[in-house]
């Protein structure tokens, strides 16, 4: 769920508590708790603050109208009008979400911060590729990302004890949602088209992000949940201004992308004996923009928040046009969708239906 990706709670949970003594340490998961815990990895789609502090950075959403449905209005840093996808995965499992990596090393010393409960270092902006923010240079890249998840393994090891540890990291979820950022600098830069064919920049993509992935992995990851892009042209700013159609070649170069990661991720399992779900959020967005009132919503093309035509001609800020019914929207602003759209994107990577998952969903790789 970057851009352009995406609630309610299983009416029951298993009840589901191990104890975890480990050099006198005492870990327990609470009644309804599915796994341990969530490690976030991503971009603007699941950031949950990380952005706010990164103090000269201008890629935030800390002010309205962002969070305008969020519990007391509040704009945590978060692209949307509300929850996310990493917020309404941690309720399906019976968490708390994932907290800004960066706001728990600002409040103590790394040492003494627990990560136990999960984490988030996803940052908006971040790309696969360290300079997919080239324009702004204030984002968190991935693999700076996984050097911060470093330190939260060696963390989590004094915790917890070497064996504690990777009991639990083995059980806990690791979300990987990302690429989009990178798709986005492709397609709007004449030089890396010079230099790479459409495809061979989709296996670039791959190919980077596997590394990182082996990196995950080598400090305890064995359950991945992997994102994939959705259609990129239809995002209200990628549209065209006169007719609103999608941006063909946006879309082409992810689906391009969604057929290298998932013949990458194949024979990732067997090479490393992980497990994973691969969404695929491409079609199910797909479906939604092309069949909007099978999913409650009445406006495909135009963002909710925003200026100019379509609200897409800039960001939201709190002088921006705000549409009235943010439920009839698929898309949040220029580039991210709504609360909504989240939610039925994460309905269907939870336990949805096989067509989007593969090759399973996210509640059967708990249950491995």
């Amino acid at each position: 769920m970057a851009k352009c990706h995406t609630n309610v709670l299983p009416k029951a949970f298993f009840v589901v508590v191990f104890s975890l003594v480990t050099f006198g340490f005492f870990f327990t998961l609470s009644e309804a708790q599915m796994v341990p815990a969530i490690y976030v990895f991503g971009d603007s789609l699941v950031d949950v603050g990380n952005n706010d502090y990164l103090k000269i950075s201008v890629v935030k959403a800390n002010f309205p109208h962002n969070g305008v449905d969020y519990p007391d209005k509040v704009a945590t840093g978060r692209f949307g009008n509300g929850k996310n996808s990493a917020d309404f995965l941690a309720e399906k499992v019976g968490l708390p979400t994932s907290p800004p990596y960066l706001s728990l090393v600002s409040k103590s010393i790394k040492q003494k911060a627990s990560f136990v409960n999960g984490v988030s270092f996803a940052s908006g902006g971040a790309g696969i590729f360290n300079g997919s923010d080239e324009q702004y240079r204030q984002s968190i890249p991935l693999s700076y990302q996984v050097n911060y998840y470093s330190e939260v393994h060696q963390n989590i090891g004094l915790q917890l004890g070497s064996k504690g540890a990777n009991d639990h990291l083995s059980k806990s979820l690791f979300l990987i949602v990302i690429g989009s950022n990178d798709i986005f600098d492709y397609i709007k830069k004449t030089k890396l088209q010079n230099e790479y064919t459409p495809q061979q920049y989709a296996d670039l993509m791959v190919s980077n992000l596997k590394e990182q992935l082996q990196r995950i992995h080598a400090l305890g990851a064995q359950k991945f949940v992997v994102i994939g892009t959705g259609p990129v042209g239809c995002c209200p700013s990628q549209r065209n201004s006169s007719t609103g159609e999608c941006n063909d070649g946006g879309n082409s170069l992810s689906v391009m992308y969604k057929e290298a990661l998932k013949s990458m991720l194949q024979q990732l399992k067997p090479a490393l004996g992980i497990s994973y779900t691969l969404f695929d959020t491409y079609t199910i967005l797909t479906n939604i923009i092309q069949n909007p009132a099978s999913y409650g919503f009445t406006e495909v093309k135009a963002a909710c928040c925003g200026i100019g035509k379509r609200n897409a001609k800039g960001p939201c800020t709190p002088i921006s046009s705000l549409c009235s019914n943010r439920r009839d929207h698929v898309f949040w602003d220029f580039y991210h969708p709504t609360q909504a759209t989240h939610g039925i994107i994460t309905d269907k990577l939870f336990d949805g239906p096989s067509e989007y998952s593969s090759p399973m969903t996210v509640k059967e790789l708990i249950a491995l």
